[in-house]
């Protein structure tokens, strides 16, 4: 009698961190959109994303992303983040990256502004924000 093996493949997923997840526009509550609306009622074309329990609004330019915006469930704003070149953050920036990142290449950058109004730059590297000061001195990883 002759013997059959079966080998059958798996699937692994794993989910790493809490990425953005692309959401509908009919997913995100009526007061998020109202606010939106009130704050930026130039704003055309909007994509939303929820990231960490947070509504982000994303629109403008070629990738339709050159402005981006949080706000709570509640419609309280969070952040505005405005797509720049990455020869526009600071001159620190890169030689940071290269010493704690193993030359890691920057992927994005954007000029945040805070609730507070308080200004930070972002540089993405590996699928993760690293937040600088308006002088390009280190402040996280987001």
């Amino acid at each position: 009698m002759k013997k059959v093996l079966f080998i059958v493949p798996f699937m692994a997923v794993f989910v790493i961190g809490a990425q953005a997840q692309d959401i509908k526009s009919k997913e995100v509550p009526a007061v998020v959109k109202e606010a939106l609306l009130k704050k930026y009622p130039k704003a055309t074309k909007v994509s939303w994303e929820k990231e960490k329990g947070n509504y982000e609004a994303n629109w403008g330019g070629k990738s339709g992303e050159d402005t981006s915006v949080q706000f709570t469930p509640a419609g309280a704003f969070v952040e505005e983040v405005h797509a720049i070149a990455i020869s526009q953050l600071p001159a620190n920036v890169a030689p940071y990256v290269k010493d704690h990142y193993n030359g890691a290449k920057i992927k994005e950058a954007g000029k945040v502004t805070d609730a507070n109004g308080k200004h930070f730059f972002e540089a993405e590297i590996k699928g993760k924000d690293l937040i600088f000061d308006e002088n390009g001195k280190f402040v996280k990883v987001d």
